[in-house]
């Protein structure tokens, strides 16, 4: 490697650090003025939107079945929280784990096909999980699981209280943004973006390009089960909502708004879409009008994104 190779892989690392930084710190102080319940939900589907970036940023798999992953891991993490008993970190634990074995089953079939058509495997997978749910006796129906105990952070901090719980869930966020860091730029990382560039090539140079894509799915969906399990202790309530397809349409949105390809591109996606979900509430179904128009503005005039565009101006990877 070259002396400005080495330099420019430093500059990335050090602009990479800052931004970081900037979000943590804004994280931590944003409750003084906002309302913890509503940035942790900023959180929590930040984080889902850094999982599907992972899978449709670097390694060019568009999922419209996302939805199911997080979804499955609120159901089984209020479930075990209420009927069985456990602990919040057990039940996001136990939650995470059923989302990553629903993953590596609907992986192995999905990853067969290519394109559009592996796009729709996920969608169709997706829609009969949101029919179990609806249908199965421990989910609640349409009514879904209500009155989900927080419990007590290994059996010391109540999470009643919202500030330990805004902490818990930050420090949760924050573990996931970095395990997704260190995955986009480990050794698998790279290969994952030589697939996604061009697979017929990737194979020639000996990969097993179905294994690392169905690892990368697996990983996608276990993070997204973890944003669900958490968003469902933060709520005390796992619904219909966070497993139907519209679910999976909303965290494509913010992976396109935020900068598709970028690091930090889907936590500015998932607080700008929450935001306008929150704010603008009493306009009712008009929301939705209001997202399809600034995503058709960000297609045409952003078309790298808000991060996107910002690391394109300053001439560094964000």
């Amino acid at each position: 490697m070259s002396i400005s190779a080495i330099a420019s892989a430093s500059s990335s690392s050090k602009t990479h650090w800052i931004a970081f930084a900037i979000m943590v710190l804004a994280f931590a102080i944003a409750p003084i003025w906002l309302y913890p319940i509503f940035l942790m939900k900023v959180m929590c589907f930040a984080l889902f939107a850094c999982a599907f970036n992972l899978l449709l940023g670097f390694g060019g798999l568009l999922s419209f079945g996302h939805a199911m992953f997080l979804g499955t891991a609120g159901y089984a993490a209020a479930h075990s929280a209420k009927v069985w008993g456990l602990t919040p970190e057990l039940a996001i634990l136990f939650g995470t784990l059923c989302s990553m074995v629903l993953a590596y089953v609907v992986g192995s079939l999905a990853i067969r096909r290519q394109g559009i058509y592996f796009a729709m495997i996920t969608l169709a997978l997706a829609q009969m999980i949101f029919f179990f749910a609806l249908q199965a006796p421990f989910t609640g129906g349409e009514d879904g699981i209500q009155g989900v105990p927080r419990g007590h952070l290994f059996g010391l901090f109540d999470l009643a209280d919202n500030t330990n719980m805004y902490l818990f869930v930050l420090s949760i966020f924050i573990l996931g943004f970095l395990f997704i860091w260190r995955v986009i730029h480990s050794p698998f990382g790279q290969i994952l973006k030589a697939i996604r560039e061009n697979q017929d090539r990737a194979t020639s140079l000996g990969y097993d390009t179905d294994k690392f894509k169905l690892l990368a799915f697996v990983i996608s969906g276990a993070i997204a089960g973890t944003a669900g399990a958490t968003k469902s202790l933060v709520f005390q309530l796992a619904s219909l909502t966070d497993v139907h397809w519209s679910m999976s349409g909303e965290v494509v949105l913010m992976t396109l708004v935020g900068g598709m390809g970028t690091l930090f591109g889907p936590v500015a996606g998932a607080a700008v879409i929450v935001s306008m979900q929150n704010y603008f509430a009493q306009f009712g179904a008009w929301v939705t009008i209001m997202q399809g128009v600034i995503f058709v503005i960000c297609v045409l005039a952003f078309r790298r994104g808000i991060i996107g565009e910002i690391a394109n101006w300053i001439k560094k990877p964000l």
